[in-house]
């Protein structure tokens, strides 16, 4: 398995993990339940870790696919640019989530106030994690980034020559 087929298998739970962890704690706040909280709070931590493994094999995938035709070096770097901000979220919804998931259980009289600043982190991430991955499919799917249509079938031949334009 190389790096980027790592990257292919890891880089999906942070963003799938990202929307169940805020569906799951949506409804936590609904049913009132710390239990249920925690549940999400868990795949949060769970997706920072991902996160962490995305961006350590991230950059071996990019070597792998950079010089493919139709993959662009912009479409990259701006796949990287964007999970690297998810990246950083994801962190820090990590760690508030192990803070949070600590004070549900010591049933700290602040863990109410934790958890709605855990949902607000999970929405910005959740809105992130769909950008990225976005911009991530875009890497090797043309037919999903924008201007790709039936009538364009030189799209790639387009991207090459805006880049090589750029380059010089």
């Amino acid at each position: 398995m190389n790096e980027a087929h790592l990257h292919m298998v890891v880089n999906h739970f942070p963003i799938i993990g990202t929307i169940l962890g805020l569906g799951i704690l949506v409804a936590g706040f609904i049913f009132k339940n710390n239990t249920i909280k925690n549940t999400a709070y868990s795949l949060f931590v769970v997706g920072a870790i991902f996160s962490a493994v995305s961006m350590a094999t991230g950059e071996g995938a990019e070597r792998m696919v950079e010089d493919m035709p139709s993959v662009g070096h912009h479409i990259i770097h701006e796949h990287e640019e964007i999970a690297e901000k998810l990246a950083l979220i994801m962190y820090i919804l990590g760690i508030a989530s192990i803070i949070g998931f600590y004070m549900n259980v010591k049933e700290n009289a602040k863990a109410k106030i934790l958890s709605f600043i855990i949902l607000a982190l999970s929405i910005g991430a959740t809105i992130i994690a769909v950008n990225v991955g976005t911009s991530g499919g875009e890497v090797r799917h043309t037919e999903i980034r924008e201007g790709a249509s039936k009538s364009q079938p030189d799209n790639d031949k387009k991207i090459e020559d805006h880049e090589e334009h750029e380059n010089h």
